[in-house]
């Protein structure tokens, strides 16, 4: 636990970094500026929880030691609740040392793929977007979809979203994989039981300082009509881009806004992160790791199921943490996954 009380080199590191923040040119690069300020403000709240937590555990050995002299049942119950609420503030202390990997920090691209099952799928890949956009919503995470497809008949394709905020690459890059739902089918008119899949992969945001050398002709460039948000004119202008990397066979695609020029740079930005990421991959001898998936969206390659008939459960198979509240669990309230996933990859 030690980790978790080093005030001395946390205080140090927010004393760098506030004096980072005096220089004169500080604001000029504003997504740095931003991070930074960022960090400060999570590093400040970080000391005050720790000097709290400090001085409750000297209050608490002196209600200890009070108690050993006078047996008094209502001081029993009162340190018993205040131990309670000390091991509720520490476990939240310790996510900050479980979000310790390289580029936790940094924002992240969520993307979303309907496996096999057509209108199924496409479906379930819808209810997987809301599920992650109502934990974004109920964790102070900011989102923009900058590119979906909506599925013929309901449900989407497929989406990207970028989501904004400190440690969202660390709570969310171990939502990579192929999720399963069970239920009865809203579109089968025999009302039986259907198994869909869709998969999730998860890619950093890195700051625009990382070097990647992109040659223009490895690049494929496709500009179709968009039909995504916008209104009108975006959907009578081909503004929305189609970047296809040759070499790597990496697609990606942007129509969030009304400008071409603006779609093909937030395009860039994606390939330029997955193409980093991949890189980061060869030299660490680690693929798969952080990629994604490269598996077949179908049976035995899951990481988690949602069931919700004849039963409820959702279950992430590999941590074997699992509730019976689907209904939350689909309305955002993942984080219990997330954390037990972390703590499994740290243990």
């Amino acid at each position: 636990m030690g980790g978790l009380f080093d005030l001395e080199n946390k205080e140090k590191e927010l004393q760098s970094l506030e004096l980072l923040m005096t220089e004169e040119n500080f604001w000029q690069d504003i997504t740095k500026a931003n991070k930074v300020s960022a960090q400060v403000n999570y590093l400040k709240k970080e000391l005050e929880d720790i000097k709290e937590i400090k001085v409750e555990l000297q209050n608490l050995e002196e209600l200890i030691n009070l108690l050993l002299e006078e047996d008094d049942e209502s001081l029993q119950k009162e340190i018993e609740e205040n131990i309670s609420n000390l091991e509720s503030k520490i476990g939240e202390l310790e996510i900050n040392v479980l979000l310790s990997s390289s580029y936790d920090d940094l924002n992240c691209y969520l993307e979303i793929h309907p496996g096999a099952g057509g209108t199924e799928s496409c479906d379930w890949a819808s209810m997987l977007l809301r599920m992650y956009t109502r934990f974004c919503e109920k964790n102070n995470y900011s989102y923009e979809i900058i590119d979906e497809q909506k599925g013929e008949e309901a449900g989407i394709k497929s989406v990207t979203v970028l989501i904004k905020g400190l440690y969202a690459y660390g709570y969310l890059k171990n939502e990579k994989g192929v999720h399963r739902l069970v239920r009865i089918s809203p579109f089968d008119a025999g009302a039986r039981r259907h198994t869909s899949f869709a998969s999730v992969t998860v890619t950093p945001e890195f700051l625009d300082d990382v070097e990647v050398l992109i040659n223009e002709k490895d690049l494929k460039i496709d500009v179709y009509r968009s039909s995504g948000k916008g209104g009108q004119g975006v959907n009578t202008t081909d503004s929305a881009v189609r970047i296809t990397h040759l070499p790597t066979k990496i697609v990606v695609t942007c129509q969030n806004e009304r400008s071409q020029i603006k779609n093909k740079e937030i395009a860039m930005r994606v390939l330029k992160s997955k193409l980093y990421q991949l890189e980061l991959e060869k030299k660490e001898n680690e693929i798969n790791k952080i990629k994604g998936i490269n598996t077949n969206i179908d049976f035995g390659s899951q990481i988690r199921s949602y069931v919700l008939e004849p039963y409820t459960m959702v279950k992430d198979n590999r941590t074997g943490y699992e509730t019976t509240q689907a209904d939350k669990v689909l309305d955002g309230d993942i984080l219990d996954f997330m954390v037990a996933m972390l703590k499994k990859k740290k243990g």
